[in-house]
């Protein structure tokens, strides 16, 4: 296995049903892609700007204010203390670090590299770039002998399953009998929705509580692409193992991933500012307000989505019938299958459409236009 075995990207599939879509009279409802369109708050920005006399070759390592502001911030937000700047590195977004971490880990052919059921199609296309063999499971007893690296995703991508703490703790018990690094996607952590998360914040791999006190072989991942809307300037952390985050910074080093030093000051204000973050979480509550409702009367079933920043929703036939459903009434959707095999019967839709836009997906959706 390696590049070459890579599939054909898969959403080269959805361009005859956004053409379809984009044929309806009152235009198209996006709610494929999980972009943001909101605008990059201010106080970044500035922070941004005031930062562009960037002479000199960035660190790999990131600059002392931003690992410093990495591990204040997973103290403050995530329940996480005991860190230093030795445990924190900045990475050029998220999805660099998920491609990459089975090849800067040194996996090859024979490491088995295990990742959820229904999952971001990353995690296996960094285990076929490396030529290990991935393996869907979301049971930490049936994690296999051989097993090198671990993905678990909380709350999920596309699903919103989100992992509770006593969950989090099995998934490293059996992780250190593998004797595997353990890999925690947490970019949505901010958002949680229903059930115990409307009150209670999504805990890290890395919280004490799961931990048992040894950070040993285990790495939490965060992006501020959706809480900050900073998708376009590639920010991005992980944070747990020392060991394991020095070999990291040793591989990266060699292969010049380093992250622009206006970015890195950027995230420092981005990382201490939790104003903007409230505010737009609101903006994506109102919007799944308004769609979730609007796909229950349509027939749909919402299933997980009890944190995230997608309704994954079933009509219980074919996902790709659901698409065409959809497209028919203007409204692009992600489908299921790109998420893994159990996944053929569902659509994910995503809260990144302006308001207006999604107020009139969920308007075709209720039928007040018929």
């Amino acid at each position: 296995m390696g590049v070459r075995d890579l599939a054909d990207y898969p959403w080269d599939a959805v361009v005859p049903f956004r053409e379809r879509a984009a044929q309806h009279p009152q235009g198209l409802v996006d709610l494929s892609i999980g972009s943001p369109v909101d605008p990059t708050p201010d106080v970044i920005r500035r922070a941004l700007a005031e930062a562009t006399d960037a002479h000199a070759y960035p660190q790999n390592i990131g600059t002392p204010a931003l690992r410093e502001a990495i591990v204040d911030w997973y103290a403050r937000r995530r329940g996480v203390s005991g860190l230093t700047v030795d445990n924190v590195l900045p990475t050029v977004g998220s999805k660099e670090l998920v491609a990459l971490l089975p090849t800067l880990l040194g996996l090859g052919a024979g490491d088995i590299v295990v990742l959820p059921r229904v999952a971001y199609p990353t995690y296996e296309v960094g285990a076929r770039v490396a030529g290990a063999t991935p393996v869907a499971e979301d049971d930490p007893a049936a994690w296999p002998e051989g097993t090198k690296l671990i993905w678990i995703n909380s709350p999920g991508n596309p699903d919103g399953r989100t992992w509770t703490v006593n969950e989090l703790a099995a998934a490293v018990r059996r992780a250190r009998e593998l004797g595997a690094v353990l890999a925690s996607d947490e970019c949505y952590a901010e958002l949680g929705w229903d059930g115990q998360w409307a009150t209670e914040p999504v805990p890290s791999v890395l919280d004490p509580r799961v931990t048992g006190g040894s950070r040993s072989n285990l790495l939490s991942v965060y992006s501020l692409s959706k809480q900050s809307n900073l998708a376009g300037y590639r920010a991005a952390f992980v944070a747990g193992c020392s060991r394991v985050i020095a070999d990291l910074l040793t591989a990266r080093k060699h292969l010049g991933l380093m992250m622009p030093a206006p970015v890195q000051q950027a995230m420092v204000t981005a990382l201490g500012d939790e104003e903007h973050v409230a505010a737009q979480k609101e903006l994506y509550r109102a919007r799944r307000d308004l769609l979730r409702p609007a796909l229950e009367a349509a027939g749909f079933r919402i299933d997980g989505s009890e944190a995230g920043l997608y309704l994954w929703a079933t009509e219980d036939r074919d996902a790709w019938e659901t698409m065409g459903r959809l497209a028919d009434l203007g409204i692009l959707a992600g489908p299921g299958p790109f998420y893994g095999a159990d996944a053929g019967t569902h659509v994910r839709l995503a809260l990144t459409a302006p308001l207006e836009r999604v107020a009139e997906g969920a308007r075709r959706l209720r039928g007040d236009d018929l």
